[in-house]
């Protein structure tokens, strides 16, 4: 290939802005060209997000997006048919981590659809050891485009995460990877770029559930614990008992807890009301309308 012929990434620009010529240096130069051509309606803001998306992916790592462990929903390897059908039915999810002793120790997956083989007068038959699948394990550290390439090649959809010492860490499925490119592709709650807590008004913010508890200390000097959980989101799951729905509320710390988006698998976002009880922590009986429409 002759040295003169452009590159294609040079096409490409040239074909989105004419006269450019040089290649980006780096990736917030390519960033800042993109969202120039946003601004000139050659693409929407959900395609720029996306592509924003793709770029990220390389960037982080398992331990950024996994579910922790504590947040894991399993199955005993020891379950009776019975046990394990509540948890299908009230988790809505399709696998399912089947652990030993404890939640470290994960020993392979249950796929919802094996249970299927067991309805009506087949339950007797079931044995857990005849359906359990073989779990794929992960480092922490694995960066999401590799994680991505392998679970495409593998056919897998889920992998358990391990810490330095092998226990289990928490698990990851190929659509938590996805969810960085396609998930929430333009935040309706106009938060600045990076920025984890949004002031509304007198008391009240919104915060992405992700914000650490280390964050949220420093930014309302208190001192929530953060011995056991690393995330605002996963103290309130933790405080709730549960996976919790929107609208779900929850009062510890001087602060009121209000689910604004979650899925079945976490909390997104949460609207943070600050009282001035610091009593107990007390879930609400009536769910009040999501302050944050």
């Amino acid at each position: 290939m002759s040295e003169d012929r452009p590159s294609m990434t040079t096409r490409w620009l040239e074909r989105l802005f004419p006269g450019v010529v040089v290649e980006p240096r780096d990736r917030g130069d390519l960033i800042g060209l993109l969202r120039q051509a946003r601004e000139r309606a050659l693409f929407d803001t959900e395609a720029l997000a996306m592509i924003e998306g793709v770029l990220q992916v390389s960037d982080l790592q398992v331990r950024d997006i996994m579910i922790p462990r504590a947040q894991m929903v399993v199955v005993e390897r020891d379950h009776e048919l019975s046990q394990v059908l509540p948890v299908v039915v009230e988790s809505s999810h399709s696998r399912f981590p089947v652990i030993d002793d404890d939640r470290a120790e994960v020993v392979g997956i249950l796929l919802a659809k094996d249970l299927l083989q067991y309805c009506g007068e087949s339950a007797p038959r079931f044995k857990m050891r005849d359906i359990v699948r073989s779990a794929v394990f992960v480092p922490e550290s694995k960066r999401l485009n590799v994680l991505l390439r392998e679970f495409r090649a593998s056919r897998n959809h889920m992998a358990i995460v391990i810490d330095e010492y092998g226990n289990a860490a928490g698990l990851v499925t190929i659509e938590d990877v996805l969810e960085q490119i396609v998930g929430e592709i333009e935040d309706e709650y106009d938060f600045d770029e990076g920025a984890f807590i949004l002031k509304r008004g007198d008391n009240n913010y919104t915060v992405k559930a992700h914000t650490t508890i280390e964050e949220f200390n420093e930014y309302f000097d208190v001192e929530l614990d953060d011995s056991d959980y690393d995330t605002v989101g996963g103290l309130t799951v933790t405080a709730l008992g549960h996976l919790p729905i929107r609208g779900e509320s929850v009062t510890f710390g001087g602060f009121r807890f209000t689910v604004v988006r979650a899925d079945s698998r976490k909390v997104r976002l949460l609207h943070i009301q600050r009282i001035d009880d610091d009593a107990a922590i007390s879930v609400d009986d009536d769910l009040p309308e999501s302050p944050v429409a």
